[in-house]
């Protein structure tokens, strides 16, 4: 337990340390063992977020959630049940955090939620905006990936394959997490702060952590 509280004491520091009044660069990297144990890795999963990962349409000249400086780190691991999840999400320099979640859906598009992470690990409803600034850890808990699971549909699949149970989605790179920021003002989509469908993302697989 004192090592995994190392290793998420190191990841806050660094995330915090890059949420000063200079923006840190969206290129940042964090590359840390996500929790210190010696079992199998296949238990540990994770990935870094920034706005670059997003999926997002604007018209020309209009704000993306790339405009961003947030950044965040999402942190699992699958308890020896092989159902049970302990998280803890991260996210810093980044205004009116309202909600966020693991989706469905392969890099590059977009899916459905699967599991909410924040504000709470049960089906909404997402907070009301404006929520002021967010420089730490965001969330953490347990959640049961039991009975949960993405629909071929949703990773690209013929809708006749069966649904892919929500572990496995993972664990095959199929899955993401979404942190979604929303003023509280229309329109939407106005600038970093404001990206209701999204504001920092990243791909959930082996290769992040």
């Amino acid at each position: 337990m004192l090592g995994r509280q190392i290793v998420f004491g190191a990841i806050t520091a660094v995330l915090v340390a890059c949420s000063t009044e200079t923006p840190a660069p969206t290129a940042f990297e964090l590359r840390a063992p996500l929790y210190a144990v010696g079992a199998n890795s296949d238990i540990n999963i994770g990935t870094h977020l920034t706005g670059d990962e997003e999926v997002f349409v604007a018209a020309p000249g209009a704000p993306t959630p790339a405009d961003s400086k947030g950044q965040g780190q999402a942190i699992f691991r699958v308890n020896d049940d092989g159902t049970t999840v302990d998280f803890r999400l991260i996210a810093s320099n980044i205004f009116n955090v309202v909600q966020a979640h693991i989706h469905c859906g392969r890099k590059g598009t977009n899916g459905p939620i699967s599991q909410w992470l924040y504000p709470n690990t049960v089906a909404g409803p997402a907070l009301i905006g404006p929520t002021g600034r967010q420089s730490g850890v965001l969330a953490t808990g347990t959640f049961s990936a039991a009975g949960k699971a993405c629909s071929a549909v949703s990773l690209g699949q013929p809708a006749t394959n069966p649904p892919t149970p929500l572990l496995a989605a993972i664990r095959a790179g199929l899955a993401y997490v979404n942190v979604h920021t929303n003023d509280g003002a229309a329109p939407p989509n106005t600038g970093p702060g404001d990206f209701p469908g999204g504001e920092i993302r990243g791909q959930l697989d082996h290769e992040n952590h």
